[in-house]
């Protein structure tokens, strides 16, 4: 039974609001390591000072995840979600007018923390809207801008900075997210509002609830397992150019033609690693394991391919290895998403989700750091790259073995 035009046409308009915002979250993190050598020169900062702007995005966005699932659940998308891009893109707009080192350093922490909703409340929005034996593709529809803005970020904010200044650069897309936050508050509907639903809304969830979901083996592994999940797809996305600069010998040119294979390969991944899942519960298989195959499979392929990025002598080799593995690692992210939307009840969603998205960026904010300690010592990519390897085949094993039984799920209402 095909459910009313209404909520069709709000699906559409809601997964179209989801990407939009993404792209927007996802250029934003990248405008200061556009403006790197620009902002170093205007503050007088060396290194260190930008490391640590670089990082203190990652630590807030990573924390703030806790509290953000819980806030989504008990709020609702409309206010959090919106709220959140509110207060990420006004913190955007200030790094731009910021006039100092120590201006800018809480520019970037507010950032973090206005960014962290973002992921989590597209979860809820789609476990609100969709019926769970069709929420992968949506979860991967959304999900491809984390690979699509990487790719529309550099030109684009390059070009802004060149002709219009660093500062110029920051605050247009800060503006940019401020209009796209007011059009959310306008747009954003219940589901339940929508269809004029008598029946009452569910109990929020209450901090004892909350905490309780650490008490799940499940929850445990999905936190360590999408920490392998980010780790890998960090690497690639802070050390790519430089490793292919560096260790390939590629000109600056061919480098930024070169990071467009694997991006796109990185997006093909996402809309499969949803609509996989989709299609492995239409076929009868039981929604656990079918949510669980694409990580699995994606995660050890992934980590397969990596290998030989690492030994093997021939560029071209390596550029196909690592655009298999981008496919591969955003398979598994995005049947990550999906998982987080099916193995749980409705109303805890997204705290599930920020939680399992906490373990992975704690784990994906060591990746650069990891990676440059082990360059430094060794002078070499190889041990980098095969430690991101056997990271990934342990967060398949993870979610293989730890996420068995379905999360905060009441008895009446399981998980088949």
């Amino acid at each position: 039974m095909k459910p009313p035009q209404s909520i069709r046409r709000m699906r559409v308009l809601l997964l179209v609001m989801l990407l939009l915002i993404g792209i927007v979250n996802y250029i934003d993190r990248s405008t200061l390591a556009i403006a790197n050598h620009s902002v170093q020169d205007e503050f007088g900062i060396g290194p260190t000072e930008m490391g640590l702007l670089l990082s203190v995005f990652s630590w807030a966005y990573a924390f703030a995840q806790l509290p953000a699932g819980g806030l989504l659940d008990r709020f609702g998308p409309r206010k959090v979600l919106g709220g959140g891009l509110l207060l990420w893109s006004i913190a955007q707009a200030f790094c731009g007018l910021a006039a100092n080192f120590k201006q800018m350093l809480f520019g970037r922490l507010f950032l973090g923390i206005g960014e962290a909703p973002a992921f989590p409340g597209g979860a809820k929005v789609v476990a609100d809207w969709f019926p769970r034996e069709s929420r992968g593709l949506p979860i991967g529809l959304f999900n491809t801008a984390s690979t699509l803005a990487p790719a529309i970020a550099p030109p684009l904010l390059t070009w802004l900075m060149l002709s219009y200044g660093w500062r110029t650069m920051f605050v247009v897309a800060g503006v940019a997210g401020i209009v796209l936050a007011l059009i959310w508050f306008v747009v954003y509907r219940d589901r339940k509002q929508l269809l004029d639903d008598p029946e009452p809304a569910p109990e929020p969830v209450s901090l004892r609830e909350w905490l309780g979901l650490l008490r799940h083996r499940s929850t445990w592994g999905m936190m360590i397992g999408f920490s392998g999940v980010i780790y890998s797809i960090y690497l690639y996305l802070t050390w790519l150019p430089a490793y292919l600069e560096g260790e390939r010998g590629l000109s600056v040119a061919d480098t930024g033609m070169a990071l467009i294979v694997p991006y796109l390969a990185g997006t093909l991944g996402m809309l499969s690693g949803g609509g996989v899942g989709d299609l492995l519960v239409r076929r009868g298989v039981s929604t656990m394991i079918a949510r669980k195959v694409p990580i699995c499979a994606g995660l050890l392929l992934g980590g397969l391919c990596t290998i030989p990025v690492a030994l093997t002598p021939s560029t071209t080799l390596a550029l196909v290895c690592i655009s298999a593995s981008q496919f591969f690692m955003n398979n598994a992210s995005a049947g990550a998403w999906s998982l987080a939307t099916t193995v749980g009840a409705e109303r805890i969603t997204a705290s599930l989700g920020s939680l399992q998205n906490f373990g992975g960026y704690f784990g994906g904010a060591f990746a650069p750091l990891i990676t440059g300690i082990i360059v430094d010592e060794t002078g070499s990519f190889v041990l980098a790259l095969l430690a991101a390897s056997g990271i990934a085949i342990v967060a398949a094993l993870s979610y293989a073995f730890l996420v068995g039984k379905p999360v905060g799920m009441p008895e009446a209402e399981p998980v088949r």
